[in-house]
């Protein structure tokens, strides 16, 4: 069978009937259909400042929960490439033996390893995708999933202190470390030791 059409505010051509989830073959995750579900209650019965609220299916984590788990966000190489073209695309590569084999008395080839991938388009090296298989995948991909939907960049992710002993750090200590060029995708720049992001007055 198909899929049910709806627009990006879940709405089908008949009015007051509403699709989500699966059934329009968007993402079909159960996190995605809850969130869309959400927006569309928020818009519906959240008054007035929720009137344009719908779900962003761009940047959605995902983790097959595999041994080791796997966790994908953003393009692909591939996808990248085609997006923005192979000059404006660099990939940041690394593998190892999460330190939590340390102890194991087996061979350092025969330790099971952590692949990670971490994919920048443009001049500033905007993050446009971040892929993991290792231990901890599954939880270390919630908070970067977070920085790439605020549009981290390269100088981001290095300008983060890492957390020793942990898989996680490679993802903000990535060689070359520390030669991407100094611009930010935050709101406020974490750059060069710059004071962290301020609450507005209420």
């Amino acid at each position: 069978g198909g899929y049910i059409i709806a627009d990006d505010y879940s709405a089908t051509n008949v009015d007051g009937v509403f699709a989500l989830g699966d059934v329009v073959g968007n993402i079909e995750l159960t996190p995605m259909a809850i969130a869309s579900g959400r927006r569309l209650a928020d818009r519906l019965f959240g008054g007035p400042q929720f009137e344009n609220a719908k779900v962003s299916y761009d940047m959605v984590p995902t983790v097959v929960f595999s041994h080791p788990p796997i966790g994908t966000i953003g393009l692909s190489e591939a996808q990248a490439v085609e997006q923005y073209g192979e000059d404006n695309v660099k990939v940041y590569r690394s593998k190892f033996a999460n330190l939590y084999y340390g102890p194991w008395q087996v061979e350092a080839d025969d330790k099971p390893k952590t692949a990670m991938k971490l994919i920048c388009a443009g001049e500033e090296e905007l993050v446009v995708g971040l892929h993991v298989i290792g231990m901890g995948a599954d939880e270390m991909l919630q908070g970067f999933g977070i920085a790439l939907k605020m549009g981290a960049t390269k100088a981001d992710f290095d300008s983060c202190v890492a957390l020793h002993p942990t898989a996680a750090e490679e993802f903000v200590t990535m060689f070359p470390w520390g030669l991407s060029k100094q611009e930010t995708g935050a709101k406020v720049s974490p750059l060069n030791g710059a004071d962290g992001p301020e609450p507005s007055s209420a």
